[in-house]
Formats: structure tokens, sequence, C-alpha cells
């Protein structure tokens, strides 16, 4: 469209502005979406690596799953039932390593499975972020609660349970530390519809995720901003389109006059707003996926191409939305009017 590529470059100051806004909210979304999606994962890594499946507790824990405790003959017949079940407990506690600094753990164990790695009494294997904080194959861990010691045996990449590093641990460790003879949980993989079994309440992975205190205030509080910055984004773009087609109600009335159709005037703004959109938004995610690059270590932050490719769609969904409505007085013009109100 030559007219529209003529005013594109006539206006340029106007269209740079437009664009500036639309790259600044865009990156900020994407900033924010990868903090959310890193937060995500550094709540819940243990949980969410997980195949899908269901996962029982009991039903009188009331959906928090640390007071959940499995009756251990109804754990070994659902086990014994369905093969690739496991039991598993998770519980926040605390290892001292070698030079006595006591490291905050989530504690988790786990009954016989491929899902995870099965260890002796005595060993740990825990987070690759406490390897990052000099940790060492080998060493030898304390807890105040255990009459023994334990050998760190392994790392795991990226294994997080509410912002602590797991630490998984023997099940005959774990009823020392805890006290507890019964297991929090039951994992059932590869089950879209729910299992009835009595006394036990059950979960999709996502339900589950739910039940994790700050949990869902997190991601919600996240999710929210994010959204948030995606409708301002349309308003803007309903705003400078409508305040863009008010100064130009003479110039459509002219093409109007030489034969110009409606959908001709639209098809000219959707040009300009595709134009400034693929560039500003191109920007951001080249910048956003740069920032991964470089973002500190030790930041949660985890912005895939496949969500950045899904936030631009949204965007650009928007910004169409937001232009055509803000396009409509366009079909209003009478060019004669028009002509009219752009010479006074």
């Amino acid at each position: 469209m030559n007219i529209a590529w003529k005013e594109i470059k006539k206006s340029k100051v106007r269209f740079m502005i437009l664009g500036s806004i639309i790259f600044l909210i865009s990156f900020l979304t994407f900033i924010i979406s990868g903090l959310a999606n890193g937060l995500s994962q550094d709540n819940a890594a243990i949980i969410k690596d997980l195949p899908e499946g269901q996962f029982y507790m009991n039903t009188n824990a009331e959906e928090i799953f640390n007071a959940s405790k499995i009756d251990g003959k109804l754990e070994a017949n659902i086990l014994g039932n369905y093969k690739e079940s496991v039991a598993l407990s998770i519980q926040m506690g605390f290892l001292n390593d070698r030079n006595g600094k006591q490291q905050s753990v989530a504690f988790v164990t786990t009954t016989e499975s491929h899902l995870f790695e099965e260890l002796s009494k005595g060993d740990v294997i825990v987070d690759q972020s406490l390897e990052d904080e000099g940790m060492k194959i080998g060493d030898t861990l304390t807890n105040n609660q255990i009459s023994g010691e334990f050998k760190v045996k392994g790392f795991v990449d990226q294994k997080k349970f509410s912002h602590a590093p797991v630490a998984f641990i023997n099940t005959n460790d774990y009823k020392e530390i805890y006290k507890l003879n019964e297991m929090q949980l039951i994992f059932i993989p590869g089950q879209d519809e729910a299992q009835s079994f009595s006394g036990l309440q059950s979960f999709s992975t996502n339900e589950f995720l739910k039940t994790i205190p700050s949990y869902s205030a997190e991601q919600l509080s996240l999710n929210m901003i994010t959204w948030f910055l995606v409708v301002i984004s349309g308003m803007l773009f309903s705003i400078f389109f409508y305040m863009m087609n008010v100064q130009k109600i003479g110039l459509y009335g002219i093409l109007k006059a030489l034969g110009f159709k409606t959908i001709s005037l639209f098809v000219m703004m959707w040009y300009q707003m595709i134009f400034i959109t693929l560039i500003s938004l191109g920007i951001s995610i080249i910048l956003s996926q740069a920032f991964a690059l470089i973002a500190p270590k030790g930041l949660p932050f985890d912005l895939s191409i496949g969500t950045s490719i899904q936030l631009s769609l949204i965007f650009g969904v928007i910004g169409f939305v937001g232009a055509t409505i803000s396009g409509i007085q366009i079909k209003k013009v009478e060019p004669i009017q028009a002509i009219q109100q752009g010479e006074g």
C-alpha cells in the first residue's frame, strides 16, 4: 500500500512513538512472563517435571498435602494394582554442610519407582544449586533430627520445591527425621481420569499445584500483571489510531471521492498497524531472549521462544481489534462533509 507507506515516512515521529510504546509494553510483558514461568519452576519443579497423571491425598487433610497420611494397607493395595504408581512425601527441612552451614531444603522420599532414583539409607541427592554453593559429591551432611549422617551421592538439575532445593533421601531416613510411618501422597502417571479410592481425594497436576502454599497467589499476581499489560496495549492501539483517523477525516473524504472503498482505507490502516507491530515485537523478542541468556544465574527466569511467539500473536490480535474498532468512524465518513471539515 503506497499511500500507507508514504504516510509512515511522512509521520515518522508519530509512528516511532507508537512503536516505542508497543516495544516497551511488550518487552515488559515478556520479562514478567519469563519471571512467572521461572518462579513457577522454582516453586514446584519436582511436581511439574512429572508426567501427566493423578495425585491422591487423604480426604481428611482438606487439600493440605503435608497434612495428608496414606494408610499403609491402602498404599500397598494401590501400588500392587498400579505398577507405575509411586508413594511420596515432601517436607521442608535442613541439612548442615561440611562447614556447619545450615542449608534449607525440601526433603523428598518415594517408594521404588522409575520416576525417581533409588537411594540407600544414608544417601542423599540434592539440587544443583547446592553444588554452586560449594557442596561436592562425597560430602558428609548432618541433620539434628537423625542419628546418622548423609553422604552426597549426586546432583540433579532444576529440582526445586517451594523455592528450596530438593534433597532426595531414603524412606527410612525420612521416617526417622519426621517420626512418621505414613506417606503423604500417591501418584499414578498416565491417567486422564481419576480412580476412586476410599478416603482419598484425587488431583490433576494443575489442581495439585494449587494446593502448594504461595503457588497460586504468586502465579495469579504475575499473570494478572501480564494480561493487564496486554489490555493496555490494545487500548493504546485504539486511542492512537482513533486520534490519527480524526486528523485524517479530510484525507479519507478525498480518497472516497476519488473512488476508494471503505475496505481499502481499513486495509491501509491495518498495513500500518502490522508494520509497526512486527518491528516492535521483533525487537522485544530479540532483547527478551538476550536477557534470558545474560540474566543472573540465581534469577528464576524462563522464557521460551514458544511463549514469546504466543504472546506476540496475542499482541497482534489485540492490536488488530483495537485498530479496527477505532477505524469504525472511517465507514461513517461522507466525502463532501469530510472535505468541508478538513477545509475548515
